[in-house]
């Protein structure tokens, strides 16, 4: 048995503890189901595990886009553990819909699932569902722990199954364009890259509206299973508060917060843009609860500073209280890049612009690309579409798809590792030969 097969069968064997895993994952990938074969014109099920607002969203778009693309897939089954939201999903999919989400993945009709469930269980049923034979639409984080990481890349290692993770923002144009203007050489040594995400409203505060009539004492649609929900939480036995359910992205146990939500629509696009990923060196998480003093644990305004054994480093910034962005770029020691002018990386930039470093340009840096600033244009593509055709097309080529669980784990990595600087209150570092996160520099 190799390293990894022995730690990820830990992880597996954890999570079954707790009661977390059918007892597919306590078997050898060598056992696993292998999925149904899907010819070019087979109609790939689709079934949707986690149908609150943003699962509800994703089954949509893949329902919509069967429309495009005729016969590409269809939405077979969706789950959750309020009882409202799969009244709701049977009735727009006209499909079977389920409290359990084993119930899912035993079915042999699914071919693939949509796991967006908040964070706190991703990995958790996408690593059950690889072992099922299905292929993964991961919603993002990837996962929630470190951990949880090395567990999903080991998994898709050995199961050889699809894990697309949705970050769409991955599958726009001008991150491909940017990295092929620095492997073309326009920016010289990579010094360092900024990115925001800022936002200023009800909604991106996570105050979600709370159905005051639901819970785990109520019945038919009204119902909750509050103990799936918190199984896979550090604190598994809290008592039922509506607003850690229908706000979860404000509590560490499920979510993190600013960083894990909306840093990794930045550092997955830049994960992109190197063109080797990278996973960082060290990382410091800061910022703090500036506005918003409801309930919430996660900071409303938080920054994150990353930095990676090349020489480069990576600086975010965020509030849930301003909506101004900072430029998205990449600046080097000949030129920078600047892929998103207005800073909003899910926004599409018609164009990205190479501003050349005049003082140090070389002559034949002069030749190539001259000395006025470069504009390459930007093909203006409906991302989510593309992402997911993406991934039906992966799924049946077998190939590997635009964000993979090893590009997404250094993204992930990153924006987690923040997170635990920030609620420690220092530096860490990760060592990424063991795959750990530690408090002093690890020596080559």
């Amino acid at each position: 048995m190799s390293a990894n097969q022995s730690n990820r069968r830990e992880f597996v064997a954890s999570a079954a503890a707790l009661g977390l895993a059918g007892s597919a994952m306590g078997k050898s990938s060598s056992k696993s189901a292998q999925g149904r074969v899907i010819g070019a014109n087979d109609r790939i099920n689709v079934a949707v595990i986690g149908t609150g607002g943003r699962g509800f969203y994703v089954a949509d778009k893949f329902d919509k886009y069967n429309g495009v693309k005729a016969n590409s897939c269809q939405i077979v089954g969706v789950c959750d553990v309020y009882q409202r939201r799969v009244s709701r999903g049977k009735e727009r999919f006209k499909c079977d819909g389920t409290l359990n989400y084993r119930e899912i993945l035993d079915r042999s009709d699914v071919d693939a699932v949509i796991v967006a469930t908040p964070d706190h269980w991703h990995a958790k049923i996408a690593l059950e569902a690889m072992d099922k034979g299905k292929d993964v639409y991961l919603e993002k984080p990837m996962c929630h722990t470190i951990a949880e990481v090395k567990s999903l890349i080991d998994t898709v290692r050995e199961t050889k199954r699809i894990v697309q993770v949705g970050s769409q923002t991955t599958s726009g144009d001008q991150w491909w364009k940017a990295r092929k203007a620095i492997a073309d050489g326009m920016l010289g040594d990579m010094i360092m890259s900024q990115g925001s995400y800022h936002r200023n409203s009800v909604d991106g505060e996570w105050n979600w509206k709370i159905d005051p009539e639901a819970g785990p004492t109520k019945s038919g649609d009204d119902y909750i299973d509050w103990k799936t929900f918190t199984a896979a939480a550090a604190n598994s036995k809290i008592p039922y508060d509506a607003d850690r359910f229908f706000r979860y992205r404000k509590y560490w146990d499920y979510s993190g917060g600013v960083a894990t939500d909306l840093y990794f629509h930045v550092m997955a696009p830049m994960n992109v843009c190197w063109g080797d990923a990278q996973y960082p060196e060290r990382v410091i998480g800061s910022g703090g609860i500036y506005k918003f003093k409801d309930e919430r644990e996660v900071p409303d305004t938080f920054h994150l500073v990353a930095e990676y054994k090349k020489g480069f480093s990576v600086v975010l910034s965020s509030s849930m209280a301003n909506s101004e962005h900072i430029p998205g770029l990449i600046r080097g020691y000949e030129g920078s890049l600047i892929m998103v002018e207005h800073g909003r990386f899910e926004g599409f930039a018609p164009h990205i612009t190479v501003k050349p470093e005049k003082r140090v340009i070389s002559a034949d840096y002069k030749a190539k690309w001259g000395e006025e600033p470069i504009k390459i244009e930007v093909e203006n593509k409906d991302t989510m579409f593309t992402h997911i055709g993406n991934f039906l097309d992966c799924i049946r080529s077998r190939q590997k798809p635009t964000l993979d669980v090893e590009t997404a784990a250094r993204a992930q990595v990153a924006i987690t590792m923040a997170v635990q600087s920030y609620r420690q209150g220092k530096v860490l570092y990760f060592d990424e030969r063991n795959f750990k996160v530690v408090d002093k520099p690890v020596r080559a």
